[in-house]
């Protein structure tokens, strides 16, 4: 399987596989750009909160830590400011409100790198916003301080 940048294939979607693959590219510029500036903060995740359903918005993530919009911002801004993240495209799929979006996904936090294979899985509400977002990885076993992001989210056994 090719592996692309996000940016090179945008344009080969329409509609919420479009959208998904948006979050993906707002989240990377938020990381590389305005996260490493002062000033930096959670209203700095605007132009992602653009494609949320923020009320009703939920994501369980790598650890089934279940996040509302809210909770999930700030642990962005704790994570992005000391992170780089960066992603390839694999393949998406989409059914009905649901999109299917897999990624090869690399990351940086303090000493620890990281390489997974992702998928999320968007729902999207009648109106196109992500309303729910389930994240499965395959990664090899962490070391060292990436859980340091995690301090005070509850997961889940």
């Amino acid at each position: 399987m090719s592996l692309k940048p996000l940016d090179e294939v945008l344009d080969n979607y329409t509609g919420l596989s479009r959208k998904a693959l948006q979050y993906g590219l707002v989240t990377k510029s938020i990381v590389e750009g305005p996260a490493k500036a002062p000033g930096f903060s959670a209203a700095s995740w605007a132009p992602l909160a653009e494609l949320i359903a923020v009320e009703e918005f939920e994501r369980i993530g790598n650890f089934k830590e279940v996040m509302n919009w809210s909770e999930y911002v700030g642990f962005l801004t704790a994570w992005a400011s000391s992170a780089t993240w960066d992603c390839s495209f694999k393949r998406v799929t989409e059914g009905g409100n649901t999109v299917f979006l897999e990624l090869e996904e690399r990351s940086t936090v303090g000493d620890f790198n990281s390489v997974v294979n992702s998928v999320s899985v968007y729902e999207f509400t009648e109106a196109g916003k992500v309303r729910h977002v389930d994240v499965y990885l395959q990664m090899a076993m962490p070391e060292g301080d990436m859980f340091g992001s995690y301090e005070g989210v509850t997961i889940s056994g």
